[in-house]
Formats: structure tokens, C-alpha cells, sequence
């Protein structure tokens, strides 16, 4: 049991129950859209989450964004080598178009972790703008993408889909920002921060049902999608009315970040009856 829960915090720490959260997005996406998937997209997506979220967390604060000097976050360095090698290989099986578009993401993400120029804040300190950086980033990889990839055209159903895909990543963040409320600087001005906890769930509760409403003002709205969203909307009010600055460690890092994964397995049951 000892070595299940030490495999599973790996698992956490590492940034791939966050990486299969957002390769969960794109799957769900592909399944929306009614578009085959991209097998090394979706790899790509998988790996550079991995890499991103580790170098976040880890590299910043390395010096050098290289020398790690704790055991285990080496061994997570380590790992999050091999990811990068995967994510290479995936890369040179993309086409030039997607990696334009990658490559502006992958840009507005760095600019999350380091400073824009010397001696400045990078975006992660910039308390409210940090998690509009977040769900852009993560509507550019699980939506944008998959769009440029099956070469559909920007229609009306794909800027809803854009704009609800924003808004459950914003709501996706705000167990976070409560979580972090001790640790952050008061300087930072975060959701919470400026709301306070109760405001910050109304404001959660809120973004959902807009978030839901959106999907009636698609032109082409199937059932299961239909069905789909409704049982996120409810995982996202769940999700916010537990919301408080105590939290277990898991709450938030599992069960939150869980709910793409879960929006997935409902589109595969779904799927079969």
C-alpha cells in the first residue's frame, strides 16, 4: 500500500493526472467536432502538458531552470526528459500549421513562467491574469488545435465552443486559487483574494451555468453532448460548492482536475447505448 500511494503522488506530482485532464479535453473535442483524431497530437499534447506544468513547479525555482537539487524532484526532472524526447518525436509528425499555432501557445505559456523582460513578474504573479492565461492556453490546445487540425472552419458553433471551453477551465481554476490563498502574496490580488471565498464560489457557479446556457445557442447541438454538459455543469457546481482554503491535498489536484476525464468516460458510455 505504502508503494501504491508513493506510485500515485508521483503520479500527481508529475503533472500527468493534470496531462491526461487536457489529452481528455481534446478526445472530447475530436468526439464533438464528429472528426478522427490525431494520434500524435494528441501524444504531443500529452507530453508538452507534462513538460509545461513540471517546469512550472519545479524548473523555475532550479537554478538555472536545470539543477535540481532535491532527490524526488530530480527524478521528476528526469522523467520529464523523457516526456520532452516523446514530445519531439510527436512534434516532427505535425503539420506546419499546427505548429504555428503551437508555437504562439507555447509562447503565451512561457510568458506564465518567466519574466516578460529582466527584473519583471512573469504572468503567474499577476494574480486574475495568471487563470485567464491558463484557460486560454488550454482552449488553444484541446479546441483550437483539433479545429486547425480537421481543417473546419471558425464557424458560430466553434467560437461557443471556444468561449465554453475558457469558461470550464476558469471555473476548473478557482478550487486552486482558494487552495493557494495562505501561500500567495496578498500583493497578487487573486479571485479569492479580491472575492473572498464565498464570492469566489458564486462567481464558479455562475461561469457554469453560462458555461451550460452557451450549448442552447448552438446550431447543431447533439443529444449526448447535450446530456454531456449537463453532467459537467453539475461536477463544476459539486466541485465549487466544496471549494474552501482548507482543503485535503487530493481535492483539488485529483478530484477537480479529474472532471475532464470524467466529461470523457460520460461521451464513451454515452457512446454505447
Amino acid at each position: 500500500m505504502k508503494y501504491l500511494k508513493a506510485l500515485f503522488d508521483f503520479y500527481l506530482d508529475a503533472s500527468v493526472h493534470v496531462a491526461v485532464s487536457v489529452w481528455a479535453l481534446y478526445f472530447v473535442t475530436m468526439d464533438i467536432l464528429g472528426v478522427q483524431g490525431n494520434s500524435f497530437l494528441a501524444l504531443f499534447i500529452l507530453m508538452s502538458t507534462i513538460v509545461c506544468y513540471n517546469f512550472v513547479k519545479y524548473g523555475v525555482e532550479a537554478d538555472k531552470y536545470l539543477v535540481v537539487s532535491n532527490p524526488y524532484h530530480r527524478l521528476i526532472q528526469g522523467f520529464s526528459f523523457v516526456c520532452f524526447g516523446i514530445l519531439v518525436y510527436s512534434a516532427l509528425h505535425i503539420s506546419f500549421v499546427l505548429m504555428g499555432a503551437i508555437a504562439v501557445l507555447t509562447v503565451l505559456a512561457a510568458l506564465y513562467a518567466l519574466p516578460m523582460w529582466p527584473n519583471s513578474n512573469n504572468l503567474r504573479s499577476l494574480g486574475v491574469l495568471k487563470i485567464v492565461v491558463v484557460a486560454l492556453v488550454w482552449t488553444g490546445f484541446t479546441v483550437l488545435l483539433p479545429i486547425l487540425d480537421a481543417d473546419l472552419a471558425i464557424g458560430w458553433d466553434a467560437i461557443i465552443l471556444l468561449v465554453q471551453r475558457f469558461l470550464m477551465v476558469l471555473v476548473l481554476m478557482l478550487p486552486f486559487e482558494v487552495r493557494d490563498m495562505r501561500y500567495d502574496h496578498p500583493a497578487m490580488k487573486t479571485v479569492p483574494q479580491r472575492l473572498g471565498v464565498e464570492k469566489t464560489r458564486k462567481l464558479g457557479y455562475v461561469l457554469t451555468a453560462l458555461y451550460f446556457l452557451l450549448t442552447l445557442l448552438k446550431d447543431d447541438v447533439a443529444q449526448f453532448e447535450l446530456v454531456g454538459r449537463f453532467l459537467v455543469a453539475l461536477a463544476l457546481i459539486w466541485a465549487m460548492y466544496r471549494t474552501k482554503e482548507e482543503q485535503s491535498r487530493y481535492f483539488a489536484a485529483f478530484w477537480v482536475e479529474a472532471i475532464p476525464l470524467f466529461w470523457l468516460v460520460v461521451i464513451l458510455v454515452i457512446g454505447r447505448y
